[in-house]
């Protein structure tokens, strides 16, 4: 595994779950959401389906 999150398991704070919203709208992928919230892809997945969010697929 090259890329190692520090915070793993880390519980999601409201302002990362308002930043999730804002850059899902904005039309971003999933590879940069995560970048920006410095989350792994899997769990930046999860807390979208969670929120019943759809992340855009880039192409």
């Amino acid at each position: 595994m090259a890329d190692r999150f520090e915070r793993h398991r880390q519980a999601w704070t409201p302002a990362e779950i308002q930043k999730l919203h804002v850059l899902i709208a904005k039309g971003m992928g999933l590879k940069s959401i995560a970048k920006a919230l410095t989350r792994s892809e899997e769990s930046t997945k999860a807390r979208a389906k969670l929120d019943k969010l759809k992340i855009a697929k880039m192409r």
